[in-house]
């Protein structure tokens, strides 16, 4: 039982109204790879780096069950970079620098060891990009989970549609649910995006929780109250790895174990908040997790 995690390993250097960092590591897929690895071993990741990248991050995430193989290492050449400062709220943020560097001509690869994945991530690239990732697949896997964003709806609607059509589970934030459909109402647009294809939706809200859509079935989960929040930076893609790594340990993809798997995504989540960049991800156990998921249980149960 394998999960494919395909998207960006980077530098990022962040700006909050609680502190600043120089360079960190960062990239999507790093965060869903971290997430991810706390439920279910191995996550086989495929991306690319300069050699200028952090070879001891590297080290750390082998140890933690992450394989490599499928990570592209350019030689003499700079990871992506981005660069960016959010306003006081965390919701809202500017992006100051955005260095593609290996990134521009990036062409996934899987390896022959990589192919029989059952659970696939597609991390937000270029639209066709992730369907040359799709085409290299023997077989279809179990779970196709797919992330987007404004910008690919913005210059290659066609593409991303095909895409949305093969996946399985799609993840978006409310903004971009609208645009792509051209509706105000999230129970509408979860409607019209689940006739395009995808199984389940998912609609994240940032701050105020996210929403689950099946045929006919809904589910939300709030975020967790904290103390502090420091960085935002990476939650949605560690609520992304966290979901689909509880959802391959069960090996289960009814909406009942989705909901599980949300709850335990937006668990990880409020952890990647309180520090900057990964850090909090590689200080926590999983009995701390364990320990937040069962808050989150307090937190929504009722008796009516």
């Amino acid at each position: 039982m394998s999960i494919v995690n395909v998207g960006t390993v980077a530098f990022d250097a962040i700006e909050t109204p609680f502190g600043k960092t120089d360079k960190i590591v960062g990239g999507a897929a790093t965060y869903i790879s971290l997430a991810a690895s706390f439920f279910h071993s191995p996550v086989k990741l495929v991306s690319v780096i300069g050699d200028d990248f952090d070879m001891e991050m590297l080290d750390k995430m082998k140890k933690i069950g992450i394989e490599l193989e499928g990570l592209q290492i350019k030689k003499g050449e700079k990871s992506f970079f981005w660069s960016g400062k959010y306003h006081y709220d965390l919701n809202t943020r500017d992006t100051l620098v955005t260095e593609l560097n290996v990134l521009e001509h990036f062409k996934p690869v899987l390896p022959e060891s990589y192919k029989d994945c059952e659970y696939l991530m597609l991390g937000n690239l270029a639209p066709a990009v992730q369907m040359s990732v799709l085409d290299q697949l023997p077989k279809r896997p179990k779970l196709v989970v797919l992330d987007t964003m404004n910008f690919w709806m913005d210059i290659a609607m066609d593409d991303l549609k095909k895409v949305i059509a093969r996946c399985d589970v799609l993840s978006i934030n409310d903004e971009e649910a609208r645009q792509l459909t051209g509706m105000y109402s999230l129970v509408s647009a979860a409607n019209k995006i689940l006739q395009m294809g995808p199984r389940y939706l998912i609609i994240k809200k940032g701050e105020h929780g996210a929403l689950l859509f099946g045929e006919n079935e809904m589910f939300y989960a709030p975020a967790m109250p904290l103390e502090q929040v420091v960085d935002p930076t990476g939650a949605g893609d560690t609520f992304a790895g966290g979901l689909l790594g509880y959802i391959a340990s069960k090996d289960d993809i009814s909406f009942e174990n989705m909901k599980r798997a949300v709850i335990a995504g937006s668990a990880l989540a409020s952890f990647t908040v309180e520090k900057f960049g990964t850090q909090r991800l590689l200080e926590i156990s999983p009995e701390m997790i364990l320990g937040r998921m069962q808050k989150f249980q307090k937190l929504v149960q009722a008796d009516l």
